[in-house]
């Protein structure tokens, strides 16, 4: 009878082997390796080639058989990973991961042989390490049982759905508090967001934020319990519905599950005095447009980690002005983010795109008319 061996000695096969494009050593010490971490709902995504190294995985541990069971290369990436976390011969190393580029991969550190734990580090520093891909709780050698393991790879997957991660829950904390004007004359007192969410063109949610903080646009919900760990969270969360939600053909629901697998935490919003602002921060792709987009004709990505500014509260009332005045068009607030697909795309319209959020102030915003209203004073609220 064969004898099977450990996870490390088979990924280190692997890597030794050169079978697996992308798959290969970090550094001449060979104490780090890099595994490639292609997401399935990119255009250029190949089950053959990017999918192989999982399914081998599968393979191995008895959970694929060719021919016979249905292959899941979701699930086979979900058991390695899960694999890798749990185990005390692998830890990630997040800060030389590559998750944003043509060729995405990640990288973890191989423990040397019988080198004991790690000692525990102090919450603050363990929290400010942690991500929601990275168990918050130390975790056991593999287990043979297939219930168990069907266990935690639900609750890892759970874990992934959270928004949470340490930058991303201190980072309301850190915006400029709400003010209580734009500017004399213009009286605001909230900075609530419209959130429009559109299937292939259908309306499926229409939300209206209630938290100063902004807003998540996110896939899935908070565990509960979560805040015990993380703290509280004072920006609204709002999960994306299930495809089920609008009638869409087999394909078009299938690949937008695979790309709603990919926006977990999601993106962020607020509003500031200066205007409208975003910072993404799920794996997967956001374009967007808006006033002050680069590009109209051509996509404008929104790199991860990074907060951009959506809208200028100042460009918009000196164009509206010179608007009212009859000099110049109408200044536009249309802010719209699709999700996953390139965008603006002169080659497809945008109701033909997977996922497309219309965002825009709501009270306290900024108007589309800018015309008075009771007391004379400019009626601030999108028409969306």
């Amino acid at each position: 009878m064969e004898t099977k061996m450990h996870m490390k000695e088979w990924l280190i096969a692997q890597i030794e082997s050169g079978k697996y494009a992308g798959l290969s050593w970090e550094n001449e010490e060979k104490t780090m390796f890099r595994i490639p971490w292609k997401h399935a709902a990119k255009k250029d995504y190949s089950q053959t080639a990017d999918a192989a190294l999982f399914k081998a995985w599968a393979v191995y541990k008895g959970k694929y058989r060719e021919g016979r069971d249905k292959a899941d290369p979701t699930m086979w990436k979900t058991r390695l990973r899960c694999a890798l976390n749990k185990s005390t011969d692998f830890e990630e190393v997040p800060e030389r991961n590559q998750l944003d580029i043509t060729e995405p991969y990640k990288v973890y550190r191989v423990s040397s042989s019988g080198e004991p734990p790690r000692p525990a580090e102090p919450e603050a520093e363990s929290r400010a390490r942690k991500s929601p891909e990275n168990p918050v709780a130390p975790v056991k050698q593999e287990s043979t049982s297939s219930g168990e393991e069907l266990k935690e790879i639900n609750e890892t997957l759970m874990k992934e759905h959270m928004y949470c991660g340490s930058s991303a829950l201190t980072l309301p904390k850190q915006l400029p508090a709400p003010p209580t004007f734009f500017r004399a004359g213009l009286a605001s007192s909230d900075f609530r967001l419209q959130v429009v969410l559109l299937y292939h063109g259908q309306q499926v949610l229409k939300v209206t934020t209630k938290s100063p903080d902004g807003c998540f646009i996110l896939q899935g919900q908070v565990p509960l319990g979560n805040e015990r760990i993380y703290g509280p969270c004072s920006a609204q969360l709002i999960c994306f519905p299930s495809p089920a939600a609008v009638s869409l053909p087999s394909h078009l629901a299938e690949a937008m599950s695979r790309l709603l697998c990919h926006l977990e935490r999601g993106v962020l919003l607020w509003m500031a005095p200066e205007g409208l602002f975003i910072k993404r921060f799920c794996q997967g792709r956001v374009y967007w447009s808006g006033p002050l987009a680069r590009n109209t004709d051509q996509p404008n990505k929104l790199e991860r980690e990074k907060t951009f500014k959506l809208f200028d509260v100042n460009t918009f009332f000196t164009e509206l002005q010179s608007y009212l005045r009859g000099k110049g068009s109408k200044p536009s607030i249309e802010v719209e983010l699709c999700f996953g697909e390139e965008f603006p795309d002169p080659k497809l319209p945008k109701n033909r795109k997977l996922i497309v959020a219309q965002v825009g102030a709501k009270e306290g915003g900024v108007a589309e008319s800018g015309y008075p209203s009771e007391g004379g004073k400019p009626r601030l609220e999108n028409s969306y």
